[in-house]
């Protein structure tokens, strides 16, 4: 096991920078996820510390030694691929001493660090099978198995749970952060999912354009997002924004153009006047007779666990997420009203954080 460093590292293709002079941190032994949207270069950076892609500048550090110029081969990570990456003409036992085999490790010594990626991952009885005769949560298992049996510094996975099915996926994420516990390797994971950094990683890089946005704990980005891009990215459903101006005189709240008076319980930047974002969580409306603000119901959502709700309020989406099982129709209107204390407020022109 081992640190992982980036400095500085810039990637591009042809004159399109990809990534542009990041720097990350990542100590030994911890879960790293790397989440931004399509095009912001989290799936590049990991190709780009696999050495499956060369960067322009900068610096890629594990430990102590530089692996920029090391060939993938001899970098001493294991990467996890999308599409799991499996011989077809080879067995489950092949597949995972194939890589063994082929750094020249002794028969013996294949054989039994085979056995243990098995026995870890259940799949001891599977191993004279052949890929086509497994089911997709076995392919990745045996993909995972694969770069087990290597015993890296670091494990790269790239979006390993995208081709299966969500009750998969939900199975298979904790498996891997349940195999993760268990070795305590560097593990770098990127995914579109971020819920699945959430529930996985010990950290979260949020990424956008090829720069860092906010690196940080899942519920420190989720309770202190920098910006209003971390803040609309991270939380599923999304936070909602509603623009107005800033109004400090008396009990300090958000005038939208349309007359709406949001509450703020505090605000330690902006100016009286100054164009704002209000954001609020879905899971931050309540339902307040006395107080609330007229909202229309457009479409009701019952998920079990909670009922979301999409409603205007004023001149505004908004979407409002209850525990408990309202009785609402489209159509109807709705007393909502934000709570104050849990209010984010972000300056409207760079969407930095204001509060």
């Amino acid at each position: 096991m081992a640190s992982l460093s980036i400095r500085k590292l810039f990637k591009q293709f042809g004159t399109t920078p990809v990534i542009r002079g990041i720097d990350i941190d990542i100590r030994d032994g911890e879960f790293v996820a790397l989440v931004g949207p399509s095009g912001c270069g989290k799936s590049t950076l990991l190709r780009v510390i696999a050495g499956l892609e060369t960067a322009e500048g900068g610096d890629i550090l594990l430990g102590e030694r530089r692996i920029n110029d090391t060939a993938p081969r001899d970098r001493d990570v294991a990467m996890v691929f999308q599409n799991y990456a499996l011989y077809p003409h080879m067995t489950v036992a092949q597949n995972l001493g194939f890589g063994l085999q082929i750094q020249g490790v002794a028969k013996d010594q294949i054989a039994r660090r085979v056995q243990q990626a098995a026995d870890t991952l259940g799949l001891g009885e599977l191993l004279q099978r052949r890929p086509r005769q497994l089911s997709g949560g076995q392919r990745q298992r045996v993909a995972m198995g694969r770069a087990i049996v290597r015993q890296p510094q670091a494990f790269l996975f790239d979006e390993p749970l995208s081709n299966l099915d969500a009750k998969l996926r939900v199975q298979m994420r904790t498996e891997i952060k349940a195999l993760h516990q268990r070795l305590g390797t560097t593990t770098v994971y990127v995914t579109h999912d971020q819920v699945e950094a959430m529930t996985m990683a010990d950290r979260i890089v949020v990424l956008k354009d090829g720069l860092v946005e906010q690196i940080g704990e899942p519920l420190a980005l989720y309770d202190q997002p920098r910006n209003a891009f971390v803040a609309g990215f991270i939380g599923s459903p999304a936070m909602n924004f509603i623009p107005g101006r800033l109004q400090l005189d008396g009990a300090p709240h958000v005038l939208t153009d349309d007359g709406l008076k949001l509450p703020l319980a505090r605000t330690s930047g902006g100016a009286h006047g100054d164009r704002v974002l209000y954001g609020t969580r879905p899971e931050n409306f309540t339902i307040d007779p006395g107080q609330g603000l007229p909202a229309d119901v457009v479409v009701v959502e019952p998920t079990g666990s909670e009922t979301q709700v999409a409603l205007r309020l004023g001149g505004h989406s908004v979407m409002a997420a209850f525990r408990d099982r309202i009785d609402a129709r489209p159509g109807e209107r709705l007393p909502l009203w934000p709570v104050a204390a849990k209010a984010h407020l972000f300056d409207a022109s760079g969407g930095q954080r204001l509060n």
